[in-house]
């Protein structure tokens, strides 16, 4: 049996998570802005389907794109009437949009009938998308049915051609042919009975249980589960909530092709829709989450939304670290001595102006706590990494000024400390932390796995230092706090002072190789 363990994820800091296996994952082709189709009904007073659909998926940087199989009378207190178009216009729309357009993903949310869904499966088996969110929408948010009975089974078959399958938990039970879930645990083992004998992905939410909290997991056809944890929004205003989490994570999943990662920058985002719908005032019943808060001017980001999107959007400098000759012999222990002792003068020469950095962030803290952080970041570079730098520079000694790339970096670093706010100098320090802390991961890793005496074995011993792993955890968690304390224009250059420094960790990690033999000439001469 297929059991879930809770770990900490490297690449996002709060979410718990056990692996899905990668063969479920369907992975997308992470395209920066995803062309998205939403086969959906629509609903004129604008807070779920396909309106909401165009809404998420804007929301997340994707084109989106709509083909109607049902028009519905509809408002925030309940459905009056509904109207199913010929199947053979649904099947037109899709026929053209498919001809002329590439699809990146495509969502599927209410189809009235049998006849309506096995048209959209004929066609999603002919066009083969790459990302298939289904959204087996059933019964509105209001109570009322959305589909015609005896369409069971015809739902069933479409999941043959779906890749992640979301139903809230009265959906999960019809699927199924079960009574609702009660209980997380039923709830759990019902997505793991539909993954199982389905072969699909399934988002299990706990949307519709009791309690203070409101769980999600994502399930793999072999019962592999990762949960998201998270507080229930108190709010009247979830109208459209399956609709527009659906489209989201289909959105962010052609952006990622990683689902664990897409389901939780969804449930994030969603959280914040929520917790801003108020704002809306829309209708006198269960109104619409308010899927364009972050461009709001007046919006902070929610939870960890700022720092996941920064290390999303620093994944190519995280591809390139670990593709550098310095990194890959440092982990085979092919390293020349030269490469490392250059490497080690420049990082005793760059912690010295980070040192001097940190306490720049300690005077400028807004708490005590971030107060006493960053000062006592500041301390440790002198106390200990440089004593540490010491040590190791005695057993590799070399004659190295600061060599260009130093320069570079400790001058950003200055630069945004001694000239820009707060929220900037934290983010332009935080890849020192962050990226270090990825490279440590993997190479102590490797080290561990390494047969024989590894001849940088002490010094990559260091990098499991759980202190520095907690502080890290610190440094992310205070950088998250100040983008939702500062406005948007200091959230845009807080992002330009972490782009900043993730490459120049990958130019400091490569000037050994390609700086270290120009030194050695110049000696000679």
């Amino acid at each position: 049996m297929t059991t879930s363990t809770l770990v900490p994820s490297p690449l996002l800091p709060s979410v718990t998570v056990s692996a899905v296996p990668a063969a479920s994952t369907h992975a997308g082709t992470r395209v920066k802005h995803p062309r998205i189709l939403s086969i959906a009904g629509s609903d004129p007073s604008g807070g779920a389907g396909i309106q909401a659909d165009i809404k998420s998926i804007s929301a997340h940087g994707g084109y989106a794109m709509a083909a109607i199989t049902a028009l519905t009378a509809q408002n925030t207190q309940g459905v009056v009437g509904i109207h199913v178009p010929p199947v053979s216009f649904l099947t037109s729309q899709l026929d053209a949009v498919a001809a002329d357009i590439t699809l990146d993903a495509v969502k599927i949310g209410m189809l009235g009938n049998a006849e309506v869904m096995k048209a959209v499966g004929d066609w999603l088996a002919r066009v083969a998308p790459a990302v298939v969110v289904l959204d087996p929408v059933m019964i509105a948010t209001s109570g009322d049915a959305l589909v015609e009975d005896g369409t069971r089974q015809a739902l069933l078959d479409l999941l043959k051609v779906t890749h992640l399958v979301t139903p809230n938990l009265p959906e999960l039970a019809v699927l199924l042919n079960l009574p609702e879930a009660t209980s997380w645990s039923v709830a759990l083992e019902q997505g793991k009975a539909l993954a199982a004998e389905h072969g699909v992905m399934v988002l299990v939410k706990g949307g519709h249980l009791p309690g203070p909290q409101c769980p999600d997991a994502l399930v793999g056809p072999d019962g592999a589960v990762n949960e998201f944890e998270g507080a229930r929004i108190n709010t009247a205003n979830t109208h459209g909530t399956g609709c527009s989490l659906s489209s989201a994570v289909a959105t962010l999943q052609a952006q990622t092709g990683d689902w664990v990662e897409s389901v939780h920058r969804a449930k994030l985002w969603l959280a914040g829709a929520l917790e801003a719908a108020e704002a809306l005032q829309v209708g006198s019943g269960a109104g619409p989450i308010n899927h364009l808060h972050a461009l709001w001017g007046s919006a902070a980001p929610a939870d960890q939304t700022f720092s996941s999107e920064l290390w999303a959007d620093c994944a190519p400098q995280r591809a390139a670290i670990f593709d550098l000759d310095f990194i890959q012999e440092l982990a085979a222990g092919t390293l020349h001595p030269s490469h490392f002792a250059y490497y080690l003068a420049q990082d005793a020469q760059y912690l010295t102006t980070y040192s001097r950095v940190l306490a720049r962030a300690s005077s400028l803290a807004p708490t005590e706590a971030e107060q006493k952080f960053w000062a006592g970041g500041a301390q440790n570079c002198i106390d200990v990494e440089l004593g540490l730098h010491r040590d190791w520079l005695s057993k590799y000694p070399l004659e190295s000024p600061q060599g260009p790339v130093t320069k570079h970096y400790v001058d950003h670093l200055q630069a945004v400390a001694f000239g820009g706010s707060y929220g900037e100098v934290v983010a332009a320090v935080l890849p020192c932390y962050w990226l270090y802390a990825e490279v440590g991961r993997l190479l102590h890793a490797d080290y561990l796995g390494f047969e024989g005496e590894h001849p940088y074995g002490t010094w990559l011993a260091t990098y499991a230092d759980e202190d520095f792993a907690r502080a890290t955890q610190q440094a992310i968690s205070f950088t998250d706090a100040a983008a939702r304390r500062g406005s948007p224009l200091e959230r845009l250059k807080m992002r330009e002072a972490f782009a900043y420094s993730a490459q120049y960790e990958v130019d400091f990690f490569a000037a050994p190789h390609l700086l270290v033999e120009g030194l050695a000439g110049a000696s000679r001469d």
